[in-house]
């Protein structure tokens, strides 16, 4: 099976804008901008592109810093872990960033087989303001069944964890809908409800995934 998360707030409670807002002095509108994006009061593109732009010249070595903050929720690296031992196909499908992405799995030892993340552009040492990707514009949807189609998995047989607005396109697609702890806009779309890794796990053991 293919099983796609999404990464701040599901795999993850750290989320990157706000630590790179904190670099910045500008955590405060990050973090409001992030609630009424999550809450699906503006759209996840546009609300991208105004938090970018407020990291406009963050020194990248600050932007480091923030990223090696990024952690995962206990427990998500052994059921990551454990779909991979099983043979699933395991994939981050994330608007945030492929550089907390990375740090994140790189310090709790674990890997995935897929990450579908955006990009800060770096210029002379700073962040641009801009941002770059495949989920800035496009949608998770898109993303889940393309890399059906490319792992060779039908869509009855993909599971999709999230807990923003951003999720919902996935979530409404995939064979199986986990809501992670999700916003309450989310919550009607999901198939089950989970609210740490540990009920996660248990789900995946008893739907035979684990």
């Amino acid at each position: 099976m293919l099983v796609a998360f999404d990464f701040d707030g599901t795999l993850s409670d750290s989320e990157m804008m706000v630590l790179l807002g904190e670099e910045q002095g500008v955590a405060e509108e990050i973090a409001d901008i992030t609630e009424r994006a999550m809450n699906d009061e503006l759209s996840y593109a546009e609300s991208l592109r105004e938090r970018a732009d407020l990291l406009f010249r963050l020194d990248d070595e600050a932007a480091t810093r923030a990223f090696s903050r990024v952690e995962l929720h206990p427990g998500a690296a052994e059921v990551i872990d454990g779909l991979r031992e099983a043979g699933h196909h395991v994939a981050v499908l994330t608007g945030g960033f492929d550089r907390g992405v990375e740090a994140a799995l790189g310090a709790a030892g674990v890997e995935v087989d897929t990450v579908v993340a955006n990009h800060l552009v770096v210029r002379k040492g700073h962040l641009t303001g801009r941002v770059e990707g495949p989920l800035v514009e496009g949608t998770k949807d898109v993303a889940l069944e393309d890399l059906a189609d490319e792992v060779g998995v039908g869509m009855a047989d993909t599971v999709a964890v999230g807990d923003g607005a951003n999720d919902l396109p996935m979530l409404e697609v995939a064979g199986l809908a986990v809501g992670y702890e999700p916003k309450p806009a989310v919550e009607p779309h999901c198939d089950v409800v989970v609210e740490s890794m540990a009920e996660l796990r248990e789900l995946f053991e008893d739907r035979g995934l684990l």
